[in-house]
């Protein structure tokens, strides 16, 4: 159950043979991912359980889930680059039903990501989760 988005990243990683390649295109696309206002830069928005900063700000209009999200490290950027592709646009009743771990591992990143940045990736998922809960 994924946007439109993600499957066409999905694809794009299809062709990505190797991991360093796939590392790479993320790395990419948080350089690409529209910076956060610094004013959203706050406690109330910090990811906890993150080995780098991460900052996620919902955006909640007409029943869809958005949000903006930044990170001090390219490569955790890149990721909430990715999570933007799964979640962006969905109704907030959704938001529930998409099986991250499932998704994110058709890109082949659980098994490259490290302990540190799993439990991170992990921690933008529950928060995600839970801000739209919050709005449903």
């Amino acid at each position: 159950m994924a946007t439109p988005a993600f499957e066409e990243l999905a694809e794009t990683f299809d062709f990505l043979d190797d991991w360093e390649d796939r590392y790479r295109h993320v790395i990419e696309l948080g350089k690409a991912f529209p910076p956060m206002d610094e004013a959203f830069k706050v406690p109330a928005t910090k990811v906890q359980g993150c080995a780098s900063q991460v900052w996620l700000q919902p955006v909640i209009s007409e029943g869809r889930f958005d949000f903006q999200g930044d990170s001090d490290a390219m490569i955790v950027k890149g990721l909430i680059a990715v999570l933007h592709a799964l979640y962006a646009g969905l109704p907030v009743a959704e938001v529930a039903k998409v099986d991250a771990p499932a998704e994110l591992g058709r890109l082949g990143l659980n098994e490259h990501l490290s302990s540190q940045r799993s439990n991170g990736l992990r921690a933008m998922v529950e928060r995600i989760r839970k801000v739209a809960a919050e709005a449903a």
